[in-house]
């Protein structure tokens, strides 16, 4: 069961905190978190890519000469694709690129990311995270703190107000709740910060 240290918000340790070995101390999956991250990569694809056919081009309605007898290739439209301002053939058309996986290989890609924070000793675990009022430094204080320099996700139990507007200006700082938590967020930022309270409802969901 692996244990972390519990800090508060300032930085300072209170004590430890063993996560469940089922969710937090698993084996990574490395397979499984690449097939999740190309997942949810394909969903954010807007696929409103779409090219002109024969039948989006203007003009081709008159056959351009006669079949036969004129010693040049028999067409029947300018709009032909061989032809220069001709439509496009097999080009791209508005789609949906995103898919579903499967609901264990999800369960077990999102499990083998928390795991990869914690083998990584990139977990910080905290007892609260609670301000007063919304503001920007003290989040980057809070977060300089906790040694997360570069990117961290920042993870609450319930939605906070004013952690998530105190955060939202820090370039490679990103907020979400335990239940929207995603595996591209946590793979993508170098830090995860999660509170207590997060870490059991985690736990209670996946365990």
């Amino acid at each position: 069961m692996p244990k972390v240290a519990l800090l508060n918000q300032t930085g300072s340790k209170v004590g430890d905190i063993d996560l469940q070995d089922t969710v937090f101390g698993i084996e990574p999956n490395e397979h499984v978190l690449h097939s999740a991250v190309i997942a949810q990569q394909a969903s954010y694809r807007q696929g409103t890519h779409q090219v002109k056919n024969r039948s989006a081009r203007n003009g081709g309605g008159r056959k351009p000469w006669r079949q036969k007898g004129t010693g040049r290739a028999r067409h029947g439209s300018i709009r032909s694709p061989q032809w220069v301002g001709g439509g496009v053939v097999f080009g791209p058309t508005p789609r949906q690129y995103g898919y579903r996986l499967p609901k264990k290989v999800r369960r077990l890609a999102i499990k083998s990311a928390y795991s990869q924070k914690v083998k990584e000793d990139n977990a910080v675990v905290v007892d609260n995270l609670q301000l007063e009022q919304p503001k920007t430094k003290e989040m980057v204080n809070i977060l300089s703190g906790l040694s997360a320099d570069n990117t961290a996700l920042i993870i609450t139990a319930d939605y906070n107000q004013e952690v998530a507007l105190s955060a939202r200006n820090i370039p490679g700082v990103t907020y979400t709740t335990a239940d929207r938590a995603s595996v591209l967020e946590i793979m993508k930022h170098d830090k995860l910060i999660i509170t207590k309270e997060a870490v059991e409802k985690v736990e209670e969901v996946l365990a």
